[in-house]
């Protein structure tokens, strides 16, 4: 969704954006395509790998670190810059912040970061190598009642009890440190999945088990739903009135929260009214329902089959959305 999620995300060539989720450098490099001279793009991205993929342009400034804290950088930079003029302009605002959310096909395809079941590889799932708990961590030193809450409530995965009994049961016999050993603890040596989590499933159904048991521990390891509420808040505060927030999704989790912030102004989707009616959000919906990738994108990249985008602009005021 390159094209769709740039295009909506530029409204002045001569703007200063921000690609909070540098990742590849792909948006960012279309993002400089479209700008003049003038334009100037902000790049964050917490991953050290992301920051090897640097752009050699003078319009773009690349940023190590989470996206959550985009509203200090930027007003950070505004200070620091010997730039008078792109200071000038990130004292007023951003034009457009741009977040792509999820892990990104480099850390997928990377065996040793641990993302993928595909691979049998130390079970890490970090976007930041530099610190912090595991995935080996989580399975291996959270109580059953905690494992069950993510995989139910992160992970969405049915059984979740089940499967966090699982989890426990082999960690207390010898321990889980690999993807191989995390895949072999929630289903038997013959290849199936424990029939009480779900009988005879086909290939694909059992891929699609993974992939959620897989998502909710690299949630719990990357505190993905904070970092997004504290970025989605920090985006709000750092666009100029009528700049541009694109978010592209990848899951239920995250496009509900995008959602609701952009109704509402929060994360949970509270409303907050003044004596006229009016819900306090800082944000408008560009499109009332979301992009969808189209089927030759599909395609050639399966992984954007899930993908969702929504545009959100920043209201002249604070709280201009009817309810």
């Amino acid at each position: 969704m390159l094209d769709e999620s740039i295009s909506a995300l530029v409204t002045n060539p001569s703007g200063t954006y921000a690609d909070a989720t540098f990742g590849g450098g792909g948006h960012t490099a279309e993002l400089l395509s479209r700008l003049n001279e003038d334009g100037h793009v902000i790049a964050f991205d917490r991953d050290s790998d992301a920051i090897d993929n640097r752009i050699d342009d003078p319009r773009l400034t690349l940023v190590r670190a989470d996206f959550r804290f985009i509203h200090n950088f930027v007003l950070d930079l505004a200070h620091k810059t010997g730039d008078k003029a792109l200071g000038a302009k990130l004292s007023g605002g951003l034009d457009g912040i741009l977040a792509d959310l999820g892990v990104s096909s480099h850390q997928f395809d990377t065996a040793e970061r641990g993302f993928s079941f595909r691979y049998d590889a130390p079970l890490d799932m970090r976007m930041n190598r530099e610190g912090g708990k595991t995935a080996a961590d989580v399975v291996n030193e959270y109580s059953q009642e905690d494992l069950e809450r993510l995989l139910r409530i992160y992970g969405e995965v049915d059984n979740a009890r089940k499967v966090a009994q699982l989890i426990v049961s082999a960690r207390d016999k010898r321990g889980i440190s690999t993807t191989g050993e995390l895949d072999e603890a929630i289903r038997p040596p013959s290849g199936e999945l424990d029939e009480a989590i779900r009988p005879a499933l086909p290939k694909f159904a059992e891929h699609k088990f993974l992939a959620k048991v897989y998502h909710a521990m690299r949630i719990e390891v990357n505190h993905e739903m904070r970092s997004l509420e504290k970025f989605l808040e920090g985006a709000a505060d750092t666009l100029r009135p009528g700049g541009r927030l694109v978010v592209i999704t990848y899951h239920s989790l995250e496009d509900r929260m995008v959602k609701n912030f952009i109704k509402t102004g929060r994360a949970d989707g509270k409303e907050e009214k003044d004596v006229f009616g009016n819900i306090h959000a800082p944000l408008k919906a560009v499109n009332r329902k979301p992009i969808l990738p189209q089927e030759s994108e599909i395609a050639s990249n399966t992984r954007a089959r899930s993908a969702k985008l929504r545009i959100a602009e920043k209201t002249e005021e604070k709280g201009g959305n009817k309810a």
